[in-house]
């Protein structure tokens, strides 16, 4: 291990090309054998086989994966969005020399599909003229099941967000239940998680060299299945409640400030300890698995690059949902490249390996993954189908991968990982020259400058010793790491010097703000709100309430008003009239009615009326998935004691959550006015300016006509007045 600690990677480009570099990169990747015949191919190396439409963009997963092996000297074909009721569309560019490369695409297909409330979406941004139903359900499993039948002998390689999230047991909110790992179900062979050029580069130049695939068990960013586990190996434990502390508790007896606390559990381990002993000793391929209790690994001196974390096996997850919480906890913090172990999970007489996570792109890796040939729009056999998604993006520019916030419902940190890879400044540049010359119609306008968040642009951590060692799931909470570099500088020259490429006239910024940090750096949001907002800029507090907002591990609301205080001052500056736009989720775990009715209150008061708002979706391996389905906080110790938290799993109780964010809708009023009765917070109800709903046309008729009612002898009056108050 180098000193600094971080763990190092060969060059991403630094394989001899393989022999079928001599034809060339093709001008789109073959999508017929009528293609193929026009490059000369009597074969494809590796067909890429990929739930959206083929666009041949560097925001599109298939496009990167292509490109990247292509770069490779391989020859890669591309089967999108097949028919996957039989075998035979698989068989539509020939039998593949290395692998059939499987991903559902850029979403997940499951999330693709259905909305929050289970309902199947009418169309599909990825598919050409947003034709919906052209991919199936579990698209990964389906894919790979076809292309084995289709050849049964070639090796199925699985990638791609879907697959990701689903490496091992995972929460299925669609079934509600626990499914087995992807890798299992799809029968595929080997799974590549995360961003996976370095992964996908080994697989296939190892495959070229007569390798077998199983055989190859050691890469990072890949999960295989064994049968029986390699000797010479260390067992960390971690199949009880509960042996990690607080998962962002400081411990002194860690080089590390942010290391987490493990205590021993109150169980009797002190023979354990003595029987295994402290020494290291030499391991060879002949010595068996040695076990260690997870309380115990710290007095016992390890191989770390020999030592593997056991999590609860399917079956205990499955029917455990406590413990279920457990692994996802465990998982979590096994999830820094440069300190994380191999994790092992038992899938009845199979075992489930997970790799390491890749290293981090470097920024020359980068550029050169984003300065491929694309040409940056879909494959011609289209014609002029619009695809919803490439419309969207045609004009944007990705600068950098990773998200360091940790929020708990989202699912990027774990598949992009917590550290921040950046392209330089150069590489972007170029980028937009290439857009204003190459995209038809190109109006001036670059669509965003971005990624998983706009502001994180090479934002990392200033201390080397200290990121390899660092198992927080945030940088950014409870508190800003007094060791994250926060100097948006780097961002703000990039936009001034996009700002001045001939032929742009204007640079938006459409990824999601991380305005916590954003007021870090004040110079950095005069620059982004004096010329990069179109009068309305989108945030995400995304609630109001601390008790949620610890469920999500965002920031407090104190942030978002001094981001407020900053955005007005700076758009008054400007000359402009410009907005916030904030984004509210509904039903997280953790939050009840009156936390959503606090919320309803605070939009009132500050006048927003939002139509744009999100139920809590729970996606494959979240933390809040974890929460959602366990009724347990995976970010604090765990026991089957432990108080549950309040989670709106019936579907009234998620749509009336919803409601609140829409307390102005009349759709919603009969039920607010039913919830609110019930919370004994009837004086809400009104027509008065306090009041967050009115009340229903019949009551506020009666007591405006209360006079008439002791008139008629204690009988309401229902005749309508008229036009001039009169009665008919």
């Amino acid at each position: 291990m180098p000193k600094d600690g971080l763990a190092k990677a060969p060059d991403l480009f630094r394989y001899p090309k393989y022999w079928a570099e001599c034809f060339g990169p093709a001008p789109y990747l073959p999508m017929s054998r009528q293609e193929m015949d026009e490059l000369g191919w009597d074969s494809c190396d590796i067909i890429i086989v990929t739930g959206d439409a083929y666009v041949d963009h560097p925001s599109f997963g298939m496009a990167v994966m292509g490109r990247f092996l292509e770069s490779q000297g391989f020859r890669v074909g591309i089967i999108a969005q097949p028919d996957w009721k039989s075998a035979e569309a698989f068989k539509a560019l020939g039998e593949p020399n290395l692998f059939f490369g499987v991903t559902a695409g850029n979403m997940d297909s499951m999330i693709n599909k259905y909305t929050a409330d289970l309902k199947v979406r009418n169309d599909d941004a990825y598919t050409a003229n947003a034709e919906a139903d052209r991919r199936p359900d579990r698209a990964v499993t389906v894919y790979s099941q076809r292309c084995k039948e289709a050849y049964t002998h070639v090796p199925v390689v699985i990638g791609g967000i879907e697959a990701s999230l689903r490496r091992i047991a995972q929460y299925d909110y669609w079934s509600d239940e626990v499914r087995r790992s992807v890798l299992i179900d799809s029968t595929a062979d080997i799974l590549l998680y995360g961003n996976a050029e370095r992964a996908i580069a080994e697989v296939a130049h190892q495959l070229s060299h007569g390798r077998k695939v199983n055989e190859l068990t050691n890469i990072r960013g890949t999960t295989i299945v064994f049968k029986t586990l390699p000797n010479g190996w260390t067992e960390i434990d971690s199949t009880r409640i509960d042996w990690p502390g607080n998962i962002d508790k400081t411990s002194e007896l860690y080089k590390s400030p942010y290391e987490y606390d493990q205590s021993p559990s109150n169980c009797d381990v002190k023979s354990t300890s003595e029987k295994l002993g402290a020494e290291k000793k030499d391991v060879n391929e002949f010595e068996p698995i040695k076990i260690i209790p997870m309380p115990l690994q710290r007095k016992t001196e390890l191989d770390e690059e020999k030592t593997y974390v056991r999590l609860p096996s399917f079956e205990k997850v499955r029917n455990d949902s406590a413990l279920y919480a457990h692994a996802s906890r465990v998982l979590h913090q096994e999830a820094n490249p440069h300190n994380a172990r191999p994790l092992v999970q038992k899938h009845g007489n199979r075992e489930i390996w997970v790799n390491p996570p890749p290293i981090p792109l470097k920024t020359e890796e980068m550029d050169g993954v984003f300065d491929l040939p694309y040409q940056r729009r879909p494959h011609p056999s289209y014609g002029d189908a619009n695809i919803p998604a490439y419309e969207m993006i045609q004009t944007s520019v990705n600068i950098m991968r990773g998200c360091f916030g940790g929020c708990t419902f989202c699912s990027i940190t774990e598949h992009e990982g917590r550290i921040i890879q950046s392209r330089s400044e150069e590489s972007i540049l170029n980028e937009i020259e290439k857009i204003r010359d190459q995209v038809p119609g190109f109006k001036g306008t670059i669509s965003d400058l971005g990624g998983p968040t706009a502001n994180m642009y090479f934002l990392n951590c200033k201390d080397d010793r200290i990121q390899a060692n660092c198992r927080r799931l945030s940088c950014v909470y409870p508190t800003i790491c007094k060791n994250l570099n926060t100097d948006h500088s780097r961002t703000t020259n990039l936009y001034r010097r996009a700002r001045k490429i001939p032929g742009v006239k204007r640079i938006a910024i459409a990824s999601g703000l991380r305005y916590d940090l954003a007021i870090q750096d004040p110079e950095y949001v005069k620059e982004l709100v004096s010329h990069h907002v179109g009068g309305y800029l989108k945030i995400a507090p995304e609630h109001t309430e601390k008790s949620t907002l610890s469920m999500m591990m965002k920031p407090g609301m104190g942030s978002y008003d001094t981001f407020k205080e900053m955005f007005e001052k700076y758009s008054k500056e400007a000359g402009k009239k410009q907005y916030l736009i904030p984004y509210f989720i509904a039903a997280h775990p953790g939050t009840d009615t009156n936390e959503m009715l606090n919320l309803a209150l605070w939009l009132k008061k500050n006048k927003f009326r939002v139509d744009q708002v999100q139920t809590f979706y729970p996606s494959p391996m979240a933390l809040a998935t974890a929460m959602y389905h366990s009724q347990r906080n995976p970010l604090k110790k765990l026991s089957y004691k432990s108080k549950k938290l309040f989670v709106a799993r019936d579907i009234d109780q998620r749509r009336l959550q919803k409601a609140y964010l829409r307390y102005h809708d009349p759709k919603n009023w009969a039920h607010l006015r039913e919830s609110l009765l019930k919370m004994n917070r009837g004086d809400l109800i009104g027509n008065g300016p306090k009041h967050l709903i009115p009340e229903d046309e019949k009551q506020s008729y009666k007591k405006s006509q209360g006079k008439h009612y002791k008139a008629r002898g204690g009988q309401w009056d229902n005749r309508k007045p008229t036009s001039k108050g009169k009665r008919r």
